[in-house]
């Protein structure tokens, strides 16, 4: 090792792996140290409850992943990485059998919200398919840090995605649209009230018709070792095991890049309060299975798909995500699930499948959310609790201690409402940068914000590399 690094990255979550790679692909010396025996942070995947079962621990379907502008760019399949689609990307199921989907085909999506919505859901989605790549850089990142890739066409989207779901639900006459984009908007754990949620459904309606939400054969593991292996065939270097207390605990470095928590930075960095205006968002509690057969959904669709959602009702749903942010014990919870062994068998022994839930739950929450769960797959399922082999539980405190970024069980790091949908973690022009000129933030508490994308980590590395090519001058 160098005796002075160009940058020591602190995390080896998606974004710190990211930002590791974007600075090794510009030839400058990076080494990562992570505080576990394993990399990967919410992008791993071990077995929780029985050998042989293979389970994701937090993230697990990936449509901002196949989509990233940043993962684009890289040769991730030469390193292991396999991208795994269901035949359905997500179902939404109701009591009377029938469900929703969110199809690969924007036709398909639309015969299942009914006759009176159909149309509606066209005029939605129509002026913005066929243009991923460039919606999708224009979206994961900084707004007011450059110009849009499409300005017209951008403008033309933000005035839709800047709006609340609970806004924009109201194009449609009938539950099944509705449902569908509040579980879209669910996904980042925020009211349907809050600003640009409405953003987030139809980005990831988007993803499915353009990109697919796929998982990662064998595991999401497989993408954090994907990044891993292109770093160290770079050479970067990956240290685990190596809980960062102090910066002078590091090795010398022109740049220190955190894929932490913000006030877990400041802590280590020496700055103080910096981020004590920063708010955390409500926690999950997430249940993964081991089952003896498939979850025998009473809708055909839902048997098809990778995901699941179960609200099911815009109402439930609505009364779910306030009772999570409001401090109240969840009673009929969304459902946010996914069953990835019916596109790969490779994660439980042969006929067995692997299952995981979770609904959202008040930050810090320390209850038991196992009943209510399991009674609202039941409604959709029938005989659900007959299959089960083993679970797993993990509440905010348990999520937590897995990962330290996870405060009080949010996953998102970072509460997506009010001004800190968009500005993250503080008030700055470069979000990326602290008071410390040597040290900057990469965690999902950056622009754009939570999703195993790794663009959190991308826009980061180039204020790095920006920072240190200006210093060299």
């Amino acid at each position: 090792m160098p005796s002075m690094l160009d940058a020591v990255v602190v995390g080896s979550g998606p974004n710190g792996l990211t930002a590791a790679v974007e600075l090794a692909r510009r030839g400058m010396s990076v080494a990562v140290y992570e505080a576990r025996e394993r990399i990967g942070g919410g992008a791993a995947t071990e077995e929780l409850t029985l050998p042989g079962f293979r389970h994701d621990t937090c993230s697990a379907v990936h449509p901002l992943g196949i989509g990233s502008p940043a993962f684009a760019t890289m040769p991730l399949d030469r390193h292991g990485l396999e991208w795994v689609h269901h035949e359905l990307p997500l179902a939404h199921p109701w009591a009377d059998g029938t469900a929703a989907v969110l199809a690969p085909t924007v036709a398909e999506t639309a015969v299942s919200l009914g006759a009176r919505d159909a149309g509606a859901y066209r005029r939605l989605v129509a002026p913005f398919t066929g243009h991923w790549d460039t919606l999708a850089a224009d979206f994961l990142r900084t707004q007011w840090l450059g110009v849009p890739r499409a300005p017209l066409r951008w403008a033309r989207f933000m005035a839709v995605a800047g709006l609340p779901v609970a806004a924009l639900v109201r194009r449609f006459r009938d539950g099944k649209a509705r449902a569908l984009l509040a579980g879209l908007a669910g996904h980042v754990i925020a009211p349907p009230t809050s600003l640009a949620s409405g953003g987030v459904a139809l980005m990831f309606a988007l993803a499915a018709h353009e990109r697919g939400w796929p998982i990662a054969r064998g595991g999401s593991q497989a993408i954090s070792d994907a990044l891993a292996g292109w770093l160290r065939e770079m050479g970067g270097t990956v240290h685990t095991g190596f809980t960062v207390k102090r910066l002078d605990e590091l090795p010398p470095a022109r740049a220190y890049v955190f894929d932490t928590a913000p006030r877990d930075l400041a802590r280590i960095a020496g700055l103080g309060d910096a981020y004590r205006g920063f708010r955390h968002g409500p926690g999950v509690f997430k249940i993964d299975y081991a089952l003896s057969g498939p979850v025998p959904w009473t809708a055909p669709e839902a048997r098809r798909a990778g995901t699941v959602h179960i609200g099911p009702t815009y109402p439930e749903i609505r009364d779910a995500l306030r009772r999570a942010t409001g401090g109240r014990p969840p009673r009929v919870p969304l459902l946010l699930t996914a069953q990835p062994t019916l596109a790969d068998a490779s994660r439980a022994p042969e006929g067995k499948h692997t299952f995981w839930a979770y609904g959202h739950v008040p930050h810090g929450w320390t209850g038991d959310a196992t009943e209510v769960i399991e009674r609202q797959i039941e409604r959709f399922a029938p005989g659900f609790r007959d299959l089960v082999l083993a679970r797993a539980t993990a509440g905010p405190p348990e999520m937590a201690a897995k990962n330290a970024n996870y405060v009080g069980g949010d996953i998102g790091c970072g509460a997506f409402d009010g001004l800190q949908t968009a500005i993250r973690p503080k008030l700055a022009r470069v979000p990326y940068t602290t008071a410390h000129p040597a040290v900057f933030l990469c965690s999902s508490a950056t622009p754009p914000g939570g999703g195993v994308h790794g663009m959190c980590g991308h826009h980061a590395a180039r204020h790095v590399w920006r920072r240190l090519r200006t210093a060299a001058r």
